[in-house]
Formats: structure tokens, sequence, C-alpha cells
């Protein structure tokens, strides 16, 4: 392949990174590797950095870009890298004039190895009209980009700039483009899509943009969200859980700890109690509503007590799908220069969240047994559920069909079928 695209991090740098591959194709780059990076956490930047020198040595002719909400961040840590030949920024990432610009100008003494702008300039966010993603067998589309919030802990406002959303009419003509090229799934996806639609006119919704797709695409089996913030879900968003079979029964929470003054400092806008609410409210809604939740353990200042909160957390919210994220302190955030906890201690916190989040899911992994479940086929081998619980087929099936299954067992991780 002629351009080839490394991703890391969010649903929404898989959706660029198509974009990406396109634009880079269609400006005729060839032998070209795009690494696509994250910026959530220290170990992410490091993984980018580690995955860049492993391909120059597997591809020592290769032009290599890097870019990305890392990218964004640290310019000159990847500027400084000679394994890298160009950084680019996250706006610059997806503009057709770029890759047009670099293929013009790779080779060129007097091109600066970074082009990285300033991205809170940035005040609008085009829908990219993508056709296919290429191994997958659900879409994502972009609704919205970047972060009006400064939680303590976050750089990714300074990496995607502030909340700007797609207009409606175009996400609409994205999907119904996608559903035409034979994709039962969409992944609605952005950096906080429950802020959805605040600068457009006559300020919609992520709930009216939700039953707007399923008004106008009734031929979409499945639309499905990625993470959201609870204390921003509309009216018209918690309707459509309840009565929009096709809006699938998952959420994924931005909730980050379960300790009222942990979250305070965070500069969070939920308490525990909003937390455990919310939950409660999906299920009556929703019976058969999966919850997952990112939470972080080990945030600066937090005792035992509070950790015990959090893990707490994991039974009162019934969560099943746990990201788990031992703090990383990001320069430039407050929470950097809160008093840290040591990394022994972040690590041991990390450890028994995530062992709290095995005993969950395997709880619900055990229920599932005897039901008959709906699965996308990913794969010859994968699945998910309406649920996005991940199932091993015991005969493959078509990708990208949506079959019905028995449920016969689990391996503690992803569910068996007979």
């Amino acid at each position: 392949m002629s351009v080839e695209v490394v991703t890391f991090g969010c649903r929404l740098n898989a959706a660029e990174s198509e974009v990406i591959r396109r634009e880079a194709e269609r400006a005729g780059l060839s032998d070209t590797v795009v690494v696509n990076t994250c910026a959530v956490t220290a170990e992410a930047v490091r993984q980018a950095r580690q995955t860049i020198r492993a391909l120059r040595r597997e591809r020592p002719q290769a032009k290599i870009f890097v870019t990305g909400c890392a990218a964004q961040t640290e310019p000159q840590t990847f500027a400084s890298m000679p394994e890298a030949d160009r950084v680019l920024g996250n706006s610059e990432k997806l503009s057709a004039a770029t890759w047009a610009q670099a293929r013009a100008g790779f080779g060129l003494g007097d091109v600066p190895k970074a082009v990285v702008n300033n991205i809170m300039a940035v005040k609008e966010t085009a829908a990219h009209l993508i056709e296919a993603f290429e191994g997958r067998t659900r879409a994502f589309v972009q609704v919205q980009n970047g972060c009006d919030h400064r939680c303590t802990f976050c750089i990714i406002p300074y990496g995607r700039g502030n909340s700007r959303s797609v207009p409606m009419g175009a996400v609409i003509d994205d999907v119904s483009r996608l559903v035409a090229n034979n994709y039962c799934e969409v992944v609605l996806t952005g950096v906080d899509i429950t802020s959805y639609g605040a600068g457009l006119p006559g300020t919609p919704t992520l709930g009216t943009l939700i039953k707007q797709i399923l008004k106008h695409v009734p031929e979409l089996k499945r639309l499905r969200l990625s993470s959201i913030d609870s204390v921003e879900a509309d009216h018209d968003l918690i309707d459509a859980f309840a009565q929009e079979a096709r809006l699938m029964p998952h959420l994924h929470l931005s909730l980050q700890a379960g300790d009222d003054l942990i979250l305070k400092r965070m500069k969070r806008r939920h308490s525990r109690q909003d937390a455990i609410a919310f939950c409660a409210k999906l299920r009556r809604l929703r019976p058969d509503v999966v919850v997952g939740a990112d939470l972080i353990a080990g945030f600066p200042t937090e005792t035992d007590a509070m950790f015990q909160r959090s893990l707490g957390l994991v039974d009162e919210c019934g969560l099943t799908h746990l990201h788990v994220f031992p703090f990383s302190p990001r320069p430039g955030t407050p929470a950097a220069r809160m008093p840290q906890l040591s990394r022994a201690v972040v690590k041991e916190r990390a450890r028994r969240l995530r062992e709290r989040g095995a005993v969950a899911l395997r709880r619900y992994l055990d229920a599932e047994i005897g039901t008959s479940r709906r699965v996308l086929s990913e794969s010859r081998e994968r699945g998910r559920t309406e649920q996005f619980t991940p199932v091993k087929f015991a005969k493959p099936p078509v990708p990208g069909a949506i079959v019905d299954l028995k449920i016969t067992g689990h391996d503690g991780r992803q569910l068996l079928t007979a």
C-alpha cells in the first residue's frame, strides 16, 4: 500500500485516520507512513515514539509523518526525532492542501519540519464524508471536535481546541453514504459529543441529532455512541435510549472517580450520586443496557478512603467494561502541579480497579450464558453484541453480517457460541 496510517487512541482518531489516508493517497504520496498519535497519557506518547523508531528500522526509505494530539501538544518532541520526516498538527492533518504541499515540498531544505498551528484558532469542524473504513465492519462518524471544559488532568483540549460541531445535515449525509456502502453499524464520535450543537444555529442537542439520524436513515440497523459525559445527557438523548431499539444499549461514561472531593479537584461537573442516579435511570428505561466507564487511579491527593469510593462505584453504578488509567501527570495541566502519589501506589490502585472490573465483567458474562444475541461479525473469528460485548465464533459467519447466536459460555473476556 502506498499510504499506511498507524492509529493510536480514540475512535475519533480512527475516523480521522481514514481522512488522512484518503487525502494523502489523492495527493499522490507513496511509500508513506502516517503515525496518528494520542496524548491522553505519557504512556501513549512513549508508545508513539517507540513505534516511530521501529517503523524507521523496518522501512528505512519510507516517508514518516507524525500527527495527532501528541504532535499538536508536543511538536518539538517529535520534530527532534531523526526518524520522523514531518510533524503535522491536528488541523493540518485533515487538509487536502497539507498533503499536496507535503508531496510537492518533500525533501526541500526550506520546508519546516513541524507544521503545527494554533488549534484554539480553529472555529469550525467540517464533515469529511468518509465512504469506507479499511479493515472495519463498523463505521465512525465525527459529529464534534474539541472541548470547552478544562478538567485539571486533561491535555486534550490543547490538542483539539475548543468545542465545535458538524451541522446535522452533513452528519446525516455521512451516515446515509456509509449505510449505502453496506455498513450495518455507525458510531458517533467526538471529543465531548454530549456538548454537540452548542455553536450551531438553533443549538440542537446530541439527542436531537440521534433522533434525526434514525428518522432520515431508516436503513441504518445500528447506531452507537462513543464516550459521553453523563451530566450533559439531554432529554432527547435519554428518550432515544428508552424508545429507539436501533440505538444500541451500551454507553461508555466519562466518570473518572467515585469520590466527590477528587471529582472537584479534577474539575468534573458531576458528583458520585449523579453518576449512580444516571446509571439507575438508564436501567429503568432500558433494562438490557450495559454501562462502561473511564476511571483514573491514583489522582493527586487521593487517599485510600477516596480510592475505596472509586472501587465501590463499579458495583453501585453496575459497570461492566472499565477503561482504567493510572494517573499520568501531563505537563501544562493543573493536576501535574498537585501533590503526587508514588508511582507504586498509582500502579497498585490501577491493578485493584482492573481486578474489580474483571469481577464485574465475569459476573455479566455468566449471566449471558443461555441467552440469544444479535451479533455484528467483525471478522471470521469475532464480533460484538448490541451491548458491545465481544463474541468468539464457533462457526465463522460472513464479516459485516448481523447474526442471531446462542451464547454457550465465556472465557472471562468474551462470550462463546456453539
